[in-house]
């Protein structure tokens, strides 16, 4: 007991170089997009950024919880796209704005929900399940629409992904509330200590009086409604809900909760390393863009930096058990 606070030290310690070393590695990349590409600097482009990195950044904020858990979630991308079509649906039926919202981010709850229950009640494995509703929101989104885009909404709902408070686009504003939230969820309540509780040693969580089962379920929720809100706001931007939307946008999301230093293997994980993690993939997805890169480099690339920052946290965690 008596070295627990030097672990603990230890640990706060460690967390802050990682997220040093993010940092460093943020400042890098702008720097020589800065020096190569003219335009990168521009206001215009910076908003660009903020407003392309707000949607990664909302469904990273649930990848995280879940994340760290050591659980995944694969289906965050079709649940992005089949609530936007349902709040799309919904608008088209004359129900009120708020109200379309809100169906929206209820039926991502719903999908996470789904999951949380297959992984904690019929012990079935996340990235199994994950994926099958992957697919199956997927189909769902082209099922109800005919595989036709739905358009036309109203302006107070288009402003919810496509609009400005002063000079700043709303979708980052909602991105930065939800990162603030989830922020201090994650490290300031005891549900956010459960989680890395869960996380860190399943078991031990268990046999300490933590409830594992709804603690994995809440976190598969929390998942789901923020690719609900994700969904809203697309449709929003878009002005139109296209069950085609949002593919592979899962692959941004995890890259991003992985690049800022959490781990798949659970109990390792912060929303502020996320936050510089979606900065990360903003840059490179936007320096690709301004650089004129074909469009399947930069899925090369995107699935590079996935593998290298996986690869990473599979050494560490072999270091660590050794």
């Amino acid at each position: 007991m008596e070295h627990q606070p030097a672990r603990m030290r230890l640990g706060v310690v460690t967390r802050a170089v990682n997220e040093l070393t993010i940092v460093v590695g943020f400042v890098v990349i702008a720097l020589y997009l800065a020096l190569t590409t003219p335009n990168f600097l521009t206001s215009a482009n910076l908003l660009s950024i903020a407003l392309a990195s707000a949607l990664i950044g909302i469904v990273a904020v649930g990848e995280t919880f879940v994340i760290v858990t050591g659980g995944i979630d694969l289906s965050v991308g079709s649940v992005v796209a089949f609530t936007g079509v349902m709040a799309g649906l919904a608008l088209k039926a004359h129900v009120p704005v708020p109200l379309a919202v809100l169906t929206g981010i209820a039926i991502g709850a719903l999908s996470g929900g789904f999951i949380g229950f297959a992984v904690t009640t019929l012990n079935m494995s996340p990235f199994i399940v994950s994926l099958a509703v992957l697919a199956m929101a997927r189909g769902l989104a082209f099922i109800v629409t005919g595989g036709n885009t739905i358009f036309g909404f109203p302006d107070s709902f288009d402003n919810i992904g496509g609009g400005n408070l002063g000079p700043f686009p709303i979708a980052a504003l909602i991105s930065v509330a939800i990162f603030i939230v989830g922020g201090l969820v994650l490290a300031r309540t005891v549900f956010g200590a459960e989680i890395y509780a869960v996380g860190g040693n399943r078991e031990a969580a268990r046999l300490a009086g933590i409830p594992v089962g709804r603690t994995l379920a809440l976190v598969y929720i929390i998942s789901g409604a923020l690719a609900g809100v994700g969904g809203v706001v697309l449709a929003g931007r878009l002005d139109s809900a296209q069950p085609i939307a949002a593919t592979g946008l899962e692959l941004n999301a995890i890259a991003a909760v992985v690049i800022g230093g959490a781990s798949l293997f659970g109990g390792k994980g912060s929303v502020l390393g996320t936050l510089l993690g979606v900065l990360i993939i903003g840059l490179i997805n936007n320096g690709l863009t301004l650089k004129n890169v074909q469009p399947f480099w930069v899925q090369f690339i995107q699935g590079a930096v996935i593998f290298g920052a996986v690869l990473i946290d599979s050494l560490n965690q072999k270091r660590r058990g050794n």
